[in-house]
């Protein structure tokens, strides 16, 4: 844009003469007609100034149609990932399911309850086994310090000396974590000093 010659102009902006008034209108109109004109240095920049739009538009539109595509082929894979991760873990279980199978069609007249509670005990081991090789850990703190991160206290006890203060002396029932993560803590009964 071009400075208007101001010196025709009195204090409060209106020109001092009609000669003044007809050169700024005709100023006026030679920088609209360099606008206008594609020739001119000004509306070649704009001509750049529209194809970069469009450009920078194309690319915005590519990408987010590329993050569309990323986004669905991720929940696609993690869902393919997850079912064969569970479908690795009931594979670990199908010997124990076996064993199971076998010992709940055994007729009990013939067969003596010492076979039946070793049977389940195998199963029991097989089974510990599995979860244990896929992360699984049994949180059992008989004797332990009572730990509220690990264990649920359900009930207390006195303690018979003061390094029995928060001693966990017997497991109601046993907690899991899982990779790192607590699935269930443990109940425990906690002993307490009360001196």
């Amino acid at each position: 844009m071009t400075q208007r010659d101001t010196s025709d102009f009195d204090s409060e902006g209106a020109p001092d003469s009609e000669d003044a008034f007809a050169r700024a209108a005709d100023a006026a109109d030679d920088e609209d007609s360099v606008a206008d004109d594609p020739a001119s240095p000004t509306g070649e920049s704009t001509a750049e100034l529209e194809r970069q739009l469009a450009d920078q538009q194309d690319r915005y539109l590519r990408l987010a149609a590329e993050y569309d595509n990323f986004r669905k082929r991720t929940m696609r894979e993690r869902g393919e990932l997850q079912a064969r991760a569970q479908g690795d873990l009931v594979r670990q279980f199908i010997d124990a399911l076996d064993d199971l199978s076998r010992f709940a069609h055994v007729d009990p007249s013939t067969t003596d309850a010492s076979t039946i509670a070793q049977g389940v005990e195998m199963v029991e081991k097989k089974l510990l086994k599995a979860l244990g090789s896929a992360g699984l850990e049994i949180i059992n703190p008989v004797d332990q310090t009572f730990d509220p991160k690990l264990h649920e206290a359900v009930a207390t006890e006195p303690a018979l000396s003061p390094e029995d203060d928060h001693v966990v002396s017997r497991v109601y029932q046993q907690g899991y974590v899982f990779n790192g993560q607590l699935l269930r803590p443990a109940r425990v009964v906690v002993k307490q000093w009360n001196g």
